[in-house]
């Protein structure tokens, strides 16, 4: 299949499961809810350069645990403990293209502040809805997410950084309405940034190494 047939059928299938498909059956909900993450996966196999490095494995492991998150977060711990070790992978493959400079480092610091801010609305909110056992692992995730946002801003590479944005915010705005507070069209919100995330991140296949090496 062509890249740009690829790309327009992760984009109708994405609009499909977000618009069209039912809540229920919930087994035919979750089939439509994978299918878009299937074809992300294949989109970044197709973007792997010849010399694959051990950058692109990690992502496309990555990708798979989050697909495999996206199957399983009716079951939140199982769900979440998916996404994380997905994270994990993702922070592992932006720390090897890591790339300093004091501008992107700085970075660190709003990435920070809103993880304090926000991350006190979700603890007070677990408290409200007798979940303490979720804080630490909510709080654990949290952590883990900002690094792998941080990372890839460190990367250089644009595609890894608004990937890695728009995980941000789809996770902000899904754990918002599940602790906090009901947020409007959240299903529509929170999906829509979602895939655009891993697609970004599956599309930064292509040039996360190479930048690299060009600027060494």
């Amino acid at each position: 299949m062509q890249l740009h047939l690829l790309r327009i059928s992760i984009l109708l299938m994405v609009l499909i499961y977000i618009f069209i498909v039912p809540a229920e059956p919930m087994f035919v909900k979750l089939v439509f809810k994978i299918i878009p993450m299937v074809l992300i996966i294949y989109y970044a196999c197709r973007q792997v350069p010849q010399h694959r490095e051990m950058t692109h494995s990690l992502l496309l492991i990555g990708l798979g645990f989050s697909m495999v998150g996206d199957g399983t977060l009716h079951w939140f711990i199982v769900g979440l403990s998916a996404f994380l070790i997905g994270h994990l992978c993702y922070i592992g493959a932006f720390w090897k293209q890591f790339q300093f400079s004091w501008q992107r480092a700085t970075s660190l610091i709003p990435l920070l502040i809103f993880s304090a801010m926000i991350g006190s609305q979700f603890v007070d909110g677990l408290k409200q809805s007798g979940n303490q056992e979720l804080i630490i692992p909510v709080i654990f995730y949290i952590l883990a997410i900002m690094m792998m946002c941080w990372l890839a801003m460190m990367t250089r590479n644009i595609w890894a950084m608004i990937g890695s944005i728009l995980f941000v915010i789809s996770d902000s705005i899904l754990a918002w309405n599940k602790f906090v507070a009901q947020v409007a069209y959240e299903d529509v919100l929170v999906m829509m940034t979602y895939y655009a995330a891993q697609f970004f991140i599956a599309h930064s296949l292509m040039t996360i190494a190479q930048k690299k090496e060009r600027t060494t």
